[in-house]
């Protein structure tokens, strides 16, 4: 019998089963090189690793050309490679100094522009949004109800439901637990958070809900939120009007007046961001949703347009493919300070710094943090990294942007929406439920999930493990991307499904 085993890198010590294989199945590796692999000697789960030959204990294990940690004890060819005789290198410092930059020039950019510019490919230079006052793009045209306070959720979230029963709105309360009993930092997150979406252009209008007596005080509030559009904005402090549901009626009825108005009009598809962002990973993640991702944002990028990453913890281990895409000193004097300083967070409270994968990750084939972090990053493509962003911070600038923010899949989701992201491409290999403030597309690692779950994914990447190719299939999500840019809804959307978290590392008062 013949187990089909993917090899990433020519060089590699492991390749990754395609199926379960049991033990004294002779493996056939595709991928990189393609052949006769060792005989399996124990049975290997679907997405978990084999050697291909023998490793000593204490070498180097290398997957995507990368290092992915040290053998733990002898390994032998065939034998099943997981956290029993595998475990991380991350305990030494990198060596950043060392590091080529990649500089502005990205030889990619031509031949994928040739690839944008063919009519074979379906891809129009234009799609049909909303354009704001201030010129940006809109791919939706909501209420968002921003809290200032989570004392006022309930009434942000019975609002929201007045707006779409009695007003027939899109309307959504972005509800969370913040804004009050907080100093210093975490406050001034959660604010510039807040105000980051009550300025974003997926919402076109905003009613802010604040309490009155609040930490995140609403003229602080206010003056966060920056050049913001005053005829498609509300505000009411609770504590200080006799009926509050009175006045919401009569803010809600003056947005959807506002609203009325609105059209989608052609807008370049260089004005399209997107976020990018993986959970429940599994050991397919790094083969095919998250290099289709990347391959995806290639596209979009050199159509001029940009995306922003996140869940810097999901970098450790991986720095080296930070680094080297660097568009500038500046940019890896930024990226050394974010990816350093969230090691320092975690030794500041004790932590271990690399206390991942999860228990979801090892199940489905990830050992170490090495090998998720260089998976991970493979959502980014192959384009320069243009800048650095501090969590809560935003960009209305073409290409790729790193954020500061942990792995946390709403933390992370909600800090790319913030950003600037009007999408996020959330891969996952195990699947999940959860939306995004911003629509969001879940593409699936495998087609068995896919499978099983039609109600929460919108694009499955497995053909990618039985030989598709990524270029065509690259032009599918993108064409897929445009179509829920021009209002097609989500799974995530349809379920109703839109949460907001914010990052807090402080005290409570």
């Amino acid at each position: 019998m013949e187990a089909r085993l993917i090899l990433l890198r020519a060089g590699d010590s492991v390749a990754v089963a395609v199926e379960d294989i049991p033990a004294g199945a002779r493996a056939w590796l595709t991928g990189s090189a393609e052949g006769p692999g060792p005989v399996c000697l124990e049975a290997i789960p679907r997405g978990h690793k084999l050697a291909l030959r023998d490793i000593e204990q204490g070498a180097e294990v290398f997957k995507y050309g990368r290092t992915i940690g040290r053998a733990a004890a002898d390994i032998k060819a065939g034998a099943w490679i997981h956290s029993h005789n595998l475990s991380s290198g991350l305990d030494t410092a990198l060596g950043p100094g060392r590091l080529p930059i990649l500089g502005p020039h990205w030889p990619e950019r031509e031949g994928l522009a040739r690839l944008l510019a063919d009519p074979a490919s379906a891809i129009a230079p234009t799609f049909l949004a909303y354009r704001g006052r201030d010129g940006r793009v809109g791919i939706r045209n909501e209420v968002w109800i921003i809290p200032t306070v989570g004392c006022v959720n309930g009434s942000a979230e019975g609002m929201a439901r007045i707006a779409r029963e009695d007003y027939g709105l899109e309307a959504h309360a972005l509800t969370h637990p913040l804004g009050c009993s907080q100093l210093g930092g975490d406050l001034e997150a959660t604010r510039a958070i807040l105000a980051r979406l009550a300025t974003h252009p997926n919402a076109g209008a905003v009613l802010v809900l604040s309490l009155g007596c609040e930490n995140n005080r609403l003229p602080e509030f206010r003056a966060a939120m920056g050049d913001f559009d005053p005829a498609r904005t509300r505000f009411i402090p609770l504590q200080d009007v006799e009926d509050e549901v009175a006045e919401g009626r009569k803010a809600l009825g003056e947005l959807k007046a506002v609203l009325a108005a609105d059209r989608r009009v052609p807008v370049p598809l260089s004005e399209l961001r997107l976020g990018l962002k993986c959970g429940g990973s599994d050991g397919f993640s790094g083969i095919s949703a998250n290099p289709l991702v990347g391959r995806t944002c290639d596209l979009l990028m050199a159509a001029g347009g940009g995306a922003f990453m996140s869940e810097v913890p999901e970098m450790f281990g991986a720095e080296a493919e930070i680094y080297e895409r660097s568009s500038a000193a500046s940019v890896l004097d930024g990226a050394l300070g974010m990816i350093e300083g969230f090691k320092d967070y975690y030794r500041s409270h004790g932590q271990p710094v690399y206390e991942n994968p999860s228990p979801g990750n090892k199940e489905g084939g990830i050992t170490t943090l090495e090998e998720k972090s260089l998976g991970c990053v493979r959502k980014a493509g192959s384009s320069p990294i243009a800048g650095i962003l501090p969590y809560g911070g935003a960009s209305r600038a073409a290409g790729l942007h790193l954020v500061s923010g942990p792995g946390n899949d709403l933390v992370s989701s909600t800090a790319l929406s913030a950003a600037g992201a009007h999408i996020v491409l959330f891969t996952t290999g195990r699947g999940t439920p959860f939306g995004a403030p911003v629509p969001t597309i879940k593409i699936s690692s495998n087609s068995s999930l896919a499978g099983r779950k039609p109600g929460w994914i919108d694009f499955d990447s497995g053909p990618i493990l039985g030989g598709a190719g990524f270029e065509a299939l690259s032009l599918e999500l993108l064409r897929h991307i445009i179509a829920v840019a021009e209002g097609r809804p989500t799974k995530a959307e349809l379920a109703g499904h839109r949460g907001i978290a914010i990052f807090k590392e402080g005290v409570t008062l």
